[in-house]
């Protein structure tokens, strides 16, 4: 087994020579929190938005797809947004963006780190081994990674890319796992008296505990899907 100080020197020396990576990285992890707060002050002008035509929903799915895919705002909260705003009927729109965003934070992550198993593999071959048998068949691992409350969507997407992982397969099992904190956060927003008191009532028990059993679920699928390649 690859000593764990190893690995972290050698990411080390990766992030000194890739300061894109570097911001790419501090960019999905910093960005989606700072969006959160600009919305929270000006969410008032979603008002405005109506969906009257098939035009409407076309540009309502894309425009979900460049802030998730751009990691602007967390997918928890744009989902709370669309179900209180928009209702069902901007439901499938939200889902057709979270596809579309797949692609755009995959192709981002792809770009920024390309390079990043070519390096970790000529700085330390034991690890090529190790990481090939665990992403060979990565769908458990995806759909616990997407399941889990506390694994950002635009940091998943930077995993996903840097491990090399299909987004084929990043897609298809990826949106089942995303789909219960979606819809919870969906419904949320749908049935709140207003949009600050929905995200008020994300710390009520029902919600908490939901959200407790959604990331110790999360834990356990990525504990044993990560365990299993071993044997």
């Amino acid at each position: 087994m690859t000593k764990k100080g190893s690995i972290f020197k050698i990411l080390g020396e990766y992030f000194l020579t890739h300061p894109a990576a570097v911001a790419g990285w501090i960019w999905v992890s910093v960005v989606p929190a700072i969006g959160s707060l600009v919305l929270f002050s000006t969410y008032f002008w979603l008002e405005k938005i109506s969906i009257d035509s098939f035009l409407d929903h076309l540009l309502l799915s894309l425009s979900i797809a460049l802030v998730l895919g751009l990691a602007l705002l967390p997918t928890t909260l744009t989902a709370m947004a669309i179900g209180f705003f928009l209702g069902w009927i901007g439901f499938p729109d939200l889902l057709i963006g979270y596809v579309l965003a797949n692609g755009l934070g995959y192709f981002f992550g792809k770009r920024l780190n390309e390079d990043f198993l070519k390096i970790l593999y000529l700085k330390n071959p034991q690890l090529e081994k190790e990481l090939e048998l665990r992403t060979q068949h990565p769908e458990r691992l995806i759909f616990f990674v997407r399941i889990s409350p506390v694994i950002p969507f635009a940091i998943s997407n930077f995993l996903f890319a840097s491990l090399n992982i299909q987004l084929r397969k990043v897609i298809l099992f990826g949106i089942p796992g995303m789909l219960p904190r979606t819809f919870l956060a969906f419904a949320t927003g749908k049935f709140a008296n207003s949009f600050l008191g929905a995200k008020e009532s994300t710390n009520q028990p029902l919600q908490v505990s939901i959200l407790i059993v959604l990331t110790l679920l999360s834990i356990w699928g990525i504990y044993r899907s990560w365990k299993k390649t071993q044997s």
